[in-house]
C-alpha cells in the first residue's frame, strides 16, 4: 500500500534487484526482428559486467542479428511462495569477432546445453534493463478507494 492508501500489487525493481536476477538464471527468451518477421529463441546465456553473453550456431537466429541489432531478452521467475519476477532487457546484440573478445567470452561459464556445436559468441550491449514483481493472487473486484 502506498502512503495515499491505495493498492499497488506490481512493484518496480531496482536496478540492482534486476541484475542480480540476470545473474543468477541460465536461461531466457531473445526477441529479434528481421524483415518484418518477429522471431523469439530460446537461449542460456550469462551475465557478465552489465552484458549478456550466448553462444549460437550458424542459422536465423545469427542471420536476423546482422540484419537487425535491435533485441529484446526477457526472463522469468516463479518463487515457492508465488512471487513471480520478470526482467526485459534492450539492446544491441553482435557476434563477438575479436580474438581478444573471445577469447575472453571463452573464459565465461557458457557451455551449449543442446549437444551441437556453436562457434559464434554474440554479446548483447544492454541498453536498458527493466524488471517488476507481484505475488500471484486473485483478481480484485475492484481497488480499494
Amino acid at each position: 500500500m502506498s502512503t495515499d492508501g491505495t493498492v499497488h500489487p506490481v512493484r518496480t525493481l531496482d536496478k540492482a534487484a534486476v541484475w542480480e536476477l540476470l545473474e543468477k538464471h541460465p536461461y531466457g527468451r531473445l526477441a529479434t526482428e528481421a524483415a518484418g518477421l518477429v522471431d523469439i529463441f530460446p537461449v542460456n546465456y550469462v551475465a557478465h559486467q552489465n552484458k549478456l553473453y550466448f553462444r549460437t550456431a550458424q542459422g536465423s537466429k545469427l542471420s536476423s542479428l546482422v540484419v537487425n541489432d535491435q533485441v529484446a531478452f526477457e526472463i522469468d521467475e516463479v518463487s515457492p511462495e508465488s512471487v513471480v519476477r520478470s526482467v526485459v532487457v534492450h539492446g544491441r546484440a553482435r557476434r563477438l569477432e575479436t580474438r581478444a573478445e573471445i577469447e575472453a567470452a571463452e573464459e565465461l561459464p557458457l557451455k551449449p546445453w543442446a549437444p551441437t556445436l556453436k562457434y559464434n559468441f554474440v554479446v548483447i550491449d544492454v541498453e536498458s534493463a527493466t524488471g517488476r514483481e507481484f505475488t500471484i493472487g486473485e483478481e480484485p473486484e475492484r481497488y480499494p478507494v
